[in-house]
């Protein structure tokens, strides 16, 4: 038989009850509870070591955490240009070119002004680059910056070309109107008039700029680019090298891809 007792403390406000077995004296129930008050001693003394160790745990985790790349990385804000092909000279102008047929109608047709500098290469598969051009007219630095980018994504870099050639025009002078009998695909045109030439090489390189991935010639990205590299033809395939950069430079690894020109390549050391 048993009789519970409840037991109220109005100091600390506790309130509790006790069974009482009613065949055992008072000093065995007393006993029984006085084991069970150690054993939950024991218990709550346990619990809070494991508390304070695992605390102790977490400020070491907490002192040697290690951000993942991906939430590392300055999101860059994104511009118009970066879905082009874009780099900005070292004379601070913003240069765009076509990634494929598509794109290079688009630069053409949209994002072309009166006063800008159209390039392009005698070689069929060319993109077309384009110097936007604000105020003053651009100096022969940026000129043959445009026409090494020109030559460095197209189809040179995967003919094993050092250069190719490059010349640029202004915008009235590209035009869909094909001659008598001819017939112009998606991203081609017709140039008309005079045409200027420009020397130009192989010449790459990729660096971040504000947070986004710029591929262009190397004084432009070395001007804009706190941490860069130069890339240039060879036997690795775009993936590989795009992983080589990541880890030197940083950026997304599909920005780097759409970044690199279109063949196999590798590092400059």
């Amino acid at each position: 038989m048993e009789r519970i007792i409840s037991v109220e403390n109005s100091n600390v406000l506790v309130k509790m009850e006790i069974r009482l077995d009613l065949r055992k004296s008072v000093e065995q129930n007393a006993e029984i509870y006085f084991e069970r008050a150690k054993k939950l001693k024991h218990k709550i003394a346990g619990a809070r070591e494991t508390v304070e160790r695992t605390g102790k745990s977490l400020q070491k985790l907490e002192g040697h955490r290690v951000e993942r790349p991906e939430a590392a990385e300055h999101k860059a804000k994104k511009e118009w240009y970066h879905k082009f092909r874009w780099f900005f000279s070292s004379e601070d102008f913003l240069v765009i070119g076509g990634r494929d047929a598509t794109s290079n109608e688009i630069v053409i047709k949209k994002h072309t002004e009166p006063n800008d500098l159209v390039f392009h290469t005698d070689m069929a598969g060319s993109p077309f680059f384009v110097v936007k051009v604000k105020n003053e007219a651009p100096t022969q630095r940026t000129l043959l910056e445009a026409a090494d980018a020109t030559c460095s994504f197209s189809r040179a870099w995967r003919l094993g070309l050092a250069s190719t050639s490059v010349f640029y025009v202004k915008p009235a002078q590209v035009t869909k109107q094909a001659n008598t009998g001819e017939y112009l695909t998606k991203g081609a045109f017709v140039i008309r008039g005079r045409t200027n030439y420009v020397e130009n090489k192989i010449n790459v390189a990729v660096g971040l700029f504000q947070g986004a991935v710029m591929a262009g010639p190397l004084d432009a990205v070395k001007k804009h680019c706190e941490k860069f590299v130069q890339v240039v033809p060879g036997d690795k395939k775009v993936s590989d090298v795009a992983k080589m950069v990541r880890k030197l430079v940083g950026g997304g690894l599909d920005e780097i891809v759409r970044a690199l020109p279109g063949g196999n390549c590798e590092l400059r050391r």
